[in-house]
């Protein structure tokens, strides 16, 4: 049963009164077919306008949707053979960054992503897909290794930023991020990360600093989260929809900018509604971009990522 939104309370409402006139029709009342599919145009031609309009802010809203797909339904449905690789070597295993060898359309690569889960245990379980000192520190391992083997990494990357606590710095969050950051850049074999939910600050950048950066349609992408911003510059979490608007969190705003590489389009009403549409579209263009980059030289791989954020900000 889909979740709705706060903006998508006429949708909700319309599809309550054709839940209850299906209901009446299987009860055998009363035939009321032309009933039934006027109101389903309705609500299809509705949540198509109100997905076609959506501010920054609703599209946080959107790539937060806890029914959107997360890194497992990815394994599922765009990967194979997929055998998951645990620990940093050093002090444990982050369970909110996972990774491991896997295949895309028989193609031999590693996967690495954010995991947010999707119960209450799950959640807590995966930190809410706030990595860790030692989850960055295993994706590190799992890029290296990716490296010495000649794979190329894809990275799916869903967190709202790295975890805060006091833990974390104590084990050296920054110093991990930061050498993250630097792996993905260093990298001989070709790197796609996809922006398929949230792209919060640092967590995010430790994953996605690769030559082709992808971003679903409905994803945000930013340094701070629109309400530590406006926390920030109004003193209040209330001015979110403003920071959001202003700080060009949305996909289209990114590619103009030339931050991201291609926008991957989701099903009409997000990636929450349909997960295997979703998935059939962001693997398509995984399978596009490396293509492109297969017969790159490790030197213009190299070459390509450097300029890509160097570039950056030039006027």
């Amino acid at each position: 049963m889909t979740s709705y939104l706060e903006f998508e309370k006429p949708i909700a409402e319309l599809d309550e009164r054709i839940s209850e006139l299906q209901e009446t029709a299987d009860n055998g009342e009363l035939d009321i077919a032309a009933d039934l599919k006027r109101l389903q145009k309705k609500s299809e031609r509705l949540l198509k306008s109100t997905y076609k309009s959506l501010t920054p802010w609703q599209k946080t809203q959107v790539a937060r949707h806890p029914q959107r797909p997360h890194f497992q339904n990815y394994i599922t449905h765009i990967f194979e053979e997929f055998e998951p690789l645990a620990g940093d070597r050093a002090f444990g295993d982050d369970q909110a960054i996972m990774g491991g060898f896997a295949k895309i359309d028989g193609r031999r690569v590693m996967v690495i992503g954010h995991e947010k889960g999707n119960t209450t245990e799950s959640r807590i379980k995966h930190n809410f897909g706030m990595g860790k000192p030692e989850g960055y520190r295993k994706a590190i391992r799992l890029m290296e290794l990716a490296d010495r083997f000649h794979l190329p990494v894809v990275t799916l990357v869903d967190t709202s930023g790295a975890f805060p606590g006091i833990e974390a710095e104590e084990r050296g969050q920054a110093e991990a991020i930061a050498r993250s950051t630097q792996t993905c850049l260093s990298l001989h074999v070709p790197m796609v990360a996809c922006i398929v939910g949230e792209g919060g600050s640092g967590g995010a950048v430790a994953l996605a600093s690769a030559e082709r950066v992808l971003m679903y349609e409905h994803a945000v992408y930013s340094v701070i989260s629109p309400e530590g911003c406006a926390s920030i510059l109004w003193r209040t979490a209330d001015k979110a929809s403003e920071a959001a608007t202003a700080m060009k969190v949305t996909a289209a705003d990114l590619k103009k900018l030339g931050v991201i590489d291609e926008i991957v389009p989701e099903p009409v009403g997000g990636a929450h509604r349909d997960h295997e549409q979703a998935c059939v579209a962001l693997k398509t263009a995984i399978l596009k971009h490396l293509d492109e980059l297969s017969g790159l030289s490790d030197s213009e791989l190299l070459q390509a990522r450097h300029q890509k954020f160097l570039s950056l900000g030039e006027l």
